[in-house]
């Protein structure tokens, strides 16, 4: 059976994508710690980052640093996070969001409810700012 990801990466769940390539793709997080929070994903099923092969690793940090620098730009962060958990969802996924002090990398403080326009209109900020860092050639129109 198909995990959530898989799903939403194929198009049977919606997901504002950022980011599109032939192994990784990028997604706002539905419960986001910040405005921005993106979920780096790759597009190979792998439940644990400790079972993916290196050059996959490799790409999903890339992506990931990509994706952070992009965050600081946009929404004025101080830096910007990075976890892997892995509990959430039995597919290996990078979290990635602005984050301004310690307090940002608190998950119990996740947003459950975002507002869809206010998603809608970050999802678009960090395109723009990924399109500016000359990333857009990974970057769908929405």
């Amino acid at each position: 059976m198909p995990t959530l990801f898989t799903r939403i990466i194929n198009g049977e769940i919606p997901g504002r994508f950022v980011w599109k390539d032939d192994d990784v793709v990028a997604f706002l997080s539905i419960g986001p710690l910040s405005d921005g929070h993106t979920l780096v994903v790759p597009r190979q099923e792998i439940d644990k980052w400790t079972d993916a092969p290196a050059e996959l690793m490799r790409k999903l940090t890339s992506v990931a640093q990509a994706i952070g620098q992009a965050q600081v730009a946009a929404f004025g962060s101080e830096r910007a996070g990075l976890s892997i958990a892995g509990f959430e969802v039995d597919h290996l996924h990078l979290h990635v969001w602005p984050a301004n002090s310690l307090a940002d990398f608190d998950f119990s403080r996740a947003e459950s409810n975002p507002d869809p326009e206010r998603m809608e209109a970050n999802a678009e900020k960090l395109r723009d700012a990924l399109r500016s860092a000359g990333h857009g050639a990974f970057v769908p129109e929405q």
